[in-house]
Order: C-alpha cells, then sequence, then structure tokens
C-alpha cells in the first residue's frame, strides 16, 4: 500500500469541513466533556531555558486554544460530535477561544459560558529539545460556574473524566444512561500520587494515563507492570508510552495489544496525549480492534508533534489521507493503516494537510 492508496478523489475542497462517516451531523453528541479551557502562547526554536537574570530570543511564537480544548479540538476533526461545557472570560483571549471553538473547529458551546470581568487563563509553552516546560496563570472562576454549565448534561455516547479530583455527578449520571466514561489523570504536583486516584477507577470504563503517571500511582517498575495493575480495576486501560507507543489491556476480554509509535520528528509535544485520546475515542466508537484504536491513536498523536501549536496541531482526515507523502513514515509502515481506508472522507485530490488552521503567530482578524 502506498500513500495514494490513502487518498481518493471527491469534490469536498475543506478536509475539516467533512464530519466523518461515524456519526452525521444531528444525531447527537458523540463526546460531552467539561474542564478549564486555556489561551496558550507557545514559544518555540528554544536553545533552552532562559538561566535566571538573562534574556533569550526565540524564532517563532504560536496562539491556540488549550486545556480542555486540546482534546476537544481533537476530536472534533476527526468528525465527532463534540459538546463543552466551559468557561472563558469576556477578553480578548476569551472572545478569540470562543470564536476558534465554535466557528472554526466546530465545538459545540452551548454549554458554555462567557464570564463577565474574570480574565481567561493563560499558559505558556516554552518547546525545546523535543520536550516543553510550562507557566500558568488560572485564577478560579466564580463560584458556582462549573456546575452551573453541567446542570442539564446532554445524551452522548462518551464522556470524559480527570481523575485528578472526584468525578462529577453529571458524568456518573451519563454513565449509568449508557455513555462509556474515559478518564485521564494529570501531574501530580505534590508527587503523593493519592490512592484515591486509583479508587475513583470503579467508575471508569477506559483509563489512558501515561507510563509515568502509571507507574506513579501504581509503585510499579515498568509500564508493563503498571497496565496489569491498573486493569485489575477498570475494564480498558491504555498506557501512553511516548516516542515508544502505547500499550493496552482489557480486562473484561483478555486482549493485548502494542503499537508502535509513529516514526516522525518531533517538533512541539503540546496536547499529544490529548491528541492520542481523541483518536482512541473515535477507534472505540468505530468498533475497532484493540490494536487498531492503538495504531491510529498514535498516528494522530504522531502527525500532531510535527507541527508547533498544541490543539490546533490536531490533524484531521485530510492530512491523515497524505501522511505517508512524508519521507519521515517508511512506505512499508503504511501497510499497518489499511483498515483507514474506509474511514477517509471523499476529498480533492489536490488538498493538503496545510489547508487545517494551525497555531497563528498573533491574534490578528479578531
Amino acid at each position: 500500500m502506498t500513500s495514494a492508496d490513502l487518498v481518493r478523489p471527491g469534490t469536498l475542497t475543506d478536509p475539516c469541513g467533512e464530519r466523518g462517516p461515524l456519526h452525521p451531523p444531528g444525531s447527537g453528541l458523540d463526546v460531552f466533556l467539561t474542564g478549564q479551557v486555556f489561551m496558550d502562547m507557545i514559544f518555540t526554536g528554544l536553545p533552552g531555558l532562559p538561566p535566571p537574570g538573562t534574556e533569550i530570543m526565540t524564532d517563532g511564537l504560536g496562539s491556540a486554544p488549550g486545556g480542555v480544548a486540546n482534546i476537544a479540538i481533537a476530536m472534533s476533526r476527526l468528525g465527532l460530535q463534540v459538546g463543552l461545557a466551559a468557561a472563558v472570560g469576556d477578553d480578548l483571549f476569551g472572545h478569540y477561544l470562543w470564536r476558534t471553538l465554535s466557528e472554526q473547529e466546530g465545538v459545540n458551546l452551548h454549554w458554555s459560558k462567557q464570564i463577565s470581568g474574570w480574565p481567561t487563563p493563560v499558559t505558556v509553552s516554552l518547546a525545546y529539545d523535543a520536550d516543553r516546560s510550562m507557566v500558568t496563570y488560572a485564577p478560579p472562576p466564580p463560584q458556582g460556574t462549573t456546575c452551573d454549565l453541567t446542570r442539564q448534561p446532554p445524551t452522548a455516547r462518551t464522556c470524559f473524566a480527570d481523575l485528578g479530583t472526584p468525578i462529577d455527578d453529571w458524568a456518573l449520571d451519563l454513565r449509568r444512561a449508557g455513555a462509556k466514561l474515559f478518564a485521564d489523570v494529570g501531574w501530580d504536583h505534590t508527587l503523593t500520587w493519592s490512592s484515591a486516584v486509583l479508587d475513583r477507577l470503579a467508575d471508569v470504563d477506559v483509563f489512558t494515563p501515561n507510563a509515568v503517571e502509571a507507574m506513579a500511582y501504581t509503585g510499579t517498575g515498568s509500564p508493563e507492570q503498571a497496565l496489569e495493575a491498573l486493569a485489575e480495576r477498570c475494564p480498558l486501560v491504555v498506557v501512553k508510552c511516548g516516542a515508544e507507543g502505547s500499550m493496552a489491556l482489557d480486562a473484561g476480554t483478555g486482549e493485548r495489544a502494542i503499537a508502535p509509535a509513529l516514526p516522525v520528528r518531533a517538533l512541539d509535544p503540546t496536547g499529544a496525549g490529548d491528541v492520542f485520546a481523541a483518536g482512541f475515542v473515535f477507534g472505540t466508537l468505530a468498533e475497532w480492534p484493540l490494536e487498531e484504536r492503538l495504531r491510529f491513536a498514535n498516528l494522530c498523536a504522531g502527525l500532531s508533534v510535527r507541527h508547533y501549536s498544541g490543539s490546533l496541531g490536531a490533524p484531521c482526515w485530510g492530512e491523515i489521507a497524505t501522511f505517508g507523502e512524508s519521507t519521515e513514515v517508511p512506505q512499508e509502515v503504511l501497510a499497518d493503516y489499511a483498515f483507514l481506508i474506509p474511514y477517509i472522507p471523499e476529498a480533492e485530490a489536490a488538498y493538503g494537510p496545510e489547508s487545517v488552521m494551525r497555531a497563528q503567530p498573533t491574534l490578528r482578524g479578531l
């Protein structure tokens, strides 16, 4: 199979305008989630972090929605119908985030709100040596705001929770109504790795930690051992291992899978874990075998890190269709992705990955 096999001629000119074959528009939400949206400012091309009392110059600056917007955008670009409950300020950054999410990326913000007088949270990401460091300003929203946004959640096929805090009642209600509850967990800045996080897995269907988090919470010495330990608490566990790929274990069926990462040169890993999760959700809703879900998630994450942009580095189907043209990816790798051919929306043979919006160096156009 060659890259040409993944491209089929048609009439569309915008690959992000195609909502995909998995769930047609008007048929309800595929995913509902809530969380904090950040304004991400991403400095690129850095030789390293500036030492105290010094200044360094860089050659790139991108702006993009961050926080929960990373996964919302990544899922919407795959054609999933996404509903988001989030608070943003009514300042310059808040208007940019609202317009980008709703108008450009097609995320349904019916359950979201712009709050007067509250400054939008901002994260500055310093990308260097295929890694990143971050500085965040996140004033808490007015008390009760989040509860108000999720008071009447919609029907959805899947929903998301962050296990760093107790799972919200709305997510548990959606799960009881039949939605699959996906969960992840962020870095524990206290380094206590509380056992309460693992206790919450009793209410989760799919858990997707990275390898460092998985080993820390389980007290194990390898991703494989962590996977086994977590599978005793959750029906389906996926451990993300970065450049080493990913692995998963379905405790219910006993199915196991390992998939390698896409062999690409990583420029910016910002949001890659969220893009991985979006791909895995799509594969789960498509009812693919476990290995194919991992391969697709790895593919989406691998395509995203080739761009400096965080959430706006997430691929659309146009980029997925043409990724094999990259000299970074050996042609023999494409044979592992033949299962994607029926899911490639018909599109102009001439379209390319750069037809998707990427992070912009300024906030122009507001």
